[in-house]
């Protein structure tokens, strides 16, 4: 899946299996960090990823890519960054990327931060404040709204509208879990979250205010049936799906008789011309 990176996989292993102390050794530093910026090379320019699609749509890990990333952890060193306006600390391993006007990647004034280790693509747009972290993958066209986060090694498809203060939570560790998946043209709402190495399919909407992780059961009015992840598998949003967030009565006489409810996403329908209308609104901001 990721051939580029099978060079430097012998050395990163033997590195990560070194002391901390020993790889800060003048012997050792030197070779240590010129190896490890050659894979962050590769990650930023989309050779390398924490997960991508095979042939049948079915998503793979490359836990390689994972144990790369927690490497640099453990390189780095704890340094102030940044300048007067914005400063930093943080390891030294993981910096704020820098995009020249080349890269066709909109960074707009106001804080956001981009780690080293992350692909960004171009005609990709990031609005302030926002925070990419290592190891995402953020594909052409995609737009990163204000208070967003993508987390570490969180995959983003083509086209992705990533709403203000949406959360996409990052899955590093343990290295063979699958990260969460934005696949094409989804649309996700303000205030939602999706966690815990969820794949949102193509086209999929999520409504203002929808959290989904693992462990959600997600009710689809259209097809009258309840999804849920199964084994050791994720949970998986349709193709297409319309979600919004519902609720559904708590079990028990105490629940009843308080009248609680739980959160419960609901398929509410499955995207048609009039949804596509409304979403393509926001290719005019790209």
């Amino acid at each position: 899946m990721t051939d580029a990176l099978t060079p430097l996989m012998a050395d990163l292993d033997r590195l990560a299996a070194l002391p901390a102390e020993a790889l800060h050794a003048s012997g050792v530093a030197t070779s240590a960090r010129e190896i490890f910026d050659r894979f962050l090379a590769l990650l930023e320019s989309g050779q390398a990823r924490a997960a991508a699609p095979g042939p049948d749509g079915r998503w793979q890990v490359d836990a390689r890519v994972k144990r790369g990333v927690l490497f640099g952890f453990k390189l780095g060193r704890l340094v102030e960054m940044g300048d007067a306006a914005l400063p930093f600390v943080d390891k030294d391993t993981y910096p704020v990327r820098a995009f020249p006007v080349s890269a066709r990647v909109r960074v707009v004034p106001g804080g956001s931060s981009v780690r080293r280790g992350a692909y960004v693509a171009p005609g990709v747009t990031i609005m302030p404040p926002a925070f990419v972290n290592v190891g995402a993958y953020v594909d052409e066209g995609a737009m990163i709204d204000s208070h967003a986060l993508v987390g570490s090694c969180a995959q983003l498809g083509k086209r992705v509208h990533l709403s203000a203060a949406a959360q996409v939570g990052g899955v590093l560790e343990p290295v063979g879990a699958l990260p969460v998946i934005i696949e094409d043209d989804c649309f996700i709402g303000g205030n939602t979250g999706v966690y815990e190495g969820t794949i949102v399919r193509a086209r999929a909407v999520l409504a203002a205010g929808v959290v989904v992780t693992r462990s959600s059961r997600v009710f689809d009015l259209v097809n009258e049936r309840e999804l849920a992840a199964s084994g050791d598998g994720p949970l998986e949003i349709p193709a297409g799906a319309v979600v919004v967030a519902g609720s559904r009565p708590a079990s028990g006489e105490y629940a009843r008789a308080h009248g609680l409810q739980l959160a419960a996403p609901v398929i509410v329908k499955y995207r048609d011309e009039k949804t596509d209308a409304r979403a393509t609104l926001e290719a005019a901001l790209r």
